[in-house]
């Protein structure tokens, strides 16, 4: 992972644009922050972003994990869901602030190396890869479970390597082939959701029976079978562990920010869908789901949106599902191959990575990080072949671990940025994130609420066991092989536009 300063050099004088300014060409940190940002295509558009902030809400973690949050806490997992959803919302303000003030790519663990330490970028930057890797697995995985519906005879592994291949071949083309991809795969997704929603609010408008459902439909369901609350507080608690996994992945948002052709217009644009698509995605979809079915039927007849279009009467409702949830297996995979490539291509320019994984294509793709990932899910088709198909809630909380820990820096980032803000008397963000300081404290405060709810239930402690382990060997690798300007923090180039009244003041000095 060491990387020599000539090296680095060398990297800044290849790749320089020709009319950086003065103090970028003389600042080493600036000159790795311009290499980040320069050598990458630009190619996401307003439209790419948009949609990949609807899509990241709609995966793995809606589409087979509500089942499981439902069964822990009945329908108070709407309850669940709003409250992680506001906390997502505000990690997310918070990175899109930094997002717009640093567009860089390798994002978060660029900004907690250069907000809170190296040792931090390296940890965040790492975990934020661990955590793709993990979850890229297990959507690998589940596309092979879905392909073997349509195509019994065929064996998985042939799915996974045929899947791996292509999803590859399409991040090495251009980040505008990526965006495009990820722009039909979430328009289908969406519109499957809105489907679902519209539906079943038609039967439970007109009385219809939902198919496979013992009880009428109605939103007397919410409550008349042990309450909005069947299993207490310790069972609204519980599912936390898994609405946290299905937020998962929201944060490559702040990734894109590095190839965004206008970033501060289109991450806030981006970053102000969240709460729709909590409401809309999670809370309003379960809520017509738990209202045509009693929660407790909900995921024991195989997976609750099959149940929703049986009732809607429709025959081929199964192979509808599959259609969809295989393109959601798709996106994911695709955004985990983009985000963890994106992070490793950060965490080479920093020295924090080897520096074979910050050479570009002449596409501008960091191609040998497609490549690594690549090799991990070949490594998950070997390692799917001993899993228990009920390692999920395994899985998740692992995930879940992983995903939270790397919202905790991007807060903590965030709280270190506005206080080198306020102490330098620095211009103002354009992007701020809002009831500052109160919403970032009590935002931290449920994350490590998060943590501790992983330890106090038994299916899920295993995660906090393995989350220590890897931490504990990341710093065990920076102080072993981190060296020169790995040890030091990041200089970002600040894009934040002066003060209309300070640059008038400037020019009449001139």
């Amino acid at each position: 992972m060491q990387q020599s300063a000539a090296r680095q050099d060398t990297a800044g004088q290849d790749t320089a644009s020709p009319d950086a300014s003065p103090a970028e060409k003389t600042t080493p940190g600036a000159a790795v922050g311009r290499v980040l940002s320069g050598t990458l295509n630009r190619g996401l558009n307003v439209r790419h972003i948009r949609f990949m902030a609807l899509g990241s809400a709609i995966g793995t973690g809606l589409f087979y994990g509500s089942a499981s949050a439902i069964q822990k806490a009945g329908p108070a997992v709407l309850l669940a869901y709003i409250i992680g959803g506001a906390a997502v919302f505000m990690v997310m303000r918070a990175l899109g602030e930094m997002a717009v003030r640093h567009p860089v790519s390798g994002s978060f663990g660029q900004y907690a190396s250069r907000y809170l330490g190296p040792l931090a970028g390296f940890v965040t930057g790492w975990t934020y890869v661990f955590e793709m890797a993990i979850v890229a697995i297990a959507d690998v995985t589940a596309f092979s479970i879905y392909m073997g519906f349509w195509f019994p005879e065929v064996d998985r592994w042939i799915w996974i390597l045929a899947i791996i291949f292509f999803l590859a071949a399409l991040n090495l083309l251009s980040v505008k082939v990526f965006g495009e991809l990820e722009f039909w795969f979430s328009l289908i997704k969406v519109v499957a959701i809105i489907a679902m929603i519209a539906g079943g609010a038609a039967i439970i408008a007109f009385g219809f029976q939902a198919g496979g459902s013992t009880v009428a439909p109605g939103l007397g369901n919410l409550v008349e079978h042990g309450g909005m609350f069947p299993n207490g507080f310790e069972g609204l608690l519980a599912s936390f562990a898994v609405v946290m996994f299905a937020f998962g992945g929201i944060e490559t948002l702040g990734i894109t920010a590095g190839e965004a052709a206008d970033p501060k217009k289109v991450i806030p644009k981006a970053v102000n869908t969240v709460p729709v698509r909590v409401l809309l995605f999670y809370v309003l979809t379960l809520g017509v789901l738990m209202s045509l079915f009693p929660w407790n039927e909900i995921g024991t007849n195989g997976s609750p949106f099959v149940q929703i279009f049986s009732g809607l009467g429709i025959p081929a409702a199964s192979h509808i599902l599959n259609a969809v949830v295989i393109t959601a297996a798709l996106s994911a995979i695709n955004s985990d191959i983009f985000g963890a490539g994106r992070i490793l291509f950060g965490l080479s320019g920093q020295g924090h990575a080897p520096a074979v994984f910050g050479k570009v294509s002449r596409h501008g793709v960091p191609w040998m990080t497609v490549v690594m990932m690549a090799g991990i899910l070949l490594v998950g088709v070997v390692l799917n072949a001993v899993i228990p198909e009920d390692v999920f809630i395994v899985i998740a909380s692992i995930a879940t671990f992983a995903t939270v820990w790397v919202w905790v820096m991007i807060l903590a980032s965030h709280v270190a940025m506005k206080r080198e803000i306020a102490r330098k008397g620095m211009p103002a963000s354009e992007f701020p994130s809002p009831w500052w300081p109160a919403a970032s404290i009590l935002t931290i405060a449920f994350m490590a609420l998060v943590i501790g709810v992983l330890g106090a239930f038994e299916d899920t402690r295993v995660a906090l066991y393995v989350g220590a382990v890897w931490l504990g060997l990341l710093v065990l690798a920076y102080r072993l092989w981190v060296k020169d300007n790995g040890r030091r923090r990041a200089e970002l180039v600040d894009e934040t536009s002066p003060l209309p009244v300070v640059e008038s003041v400037r020019q009449a000095a001139r």
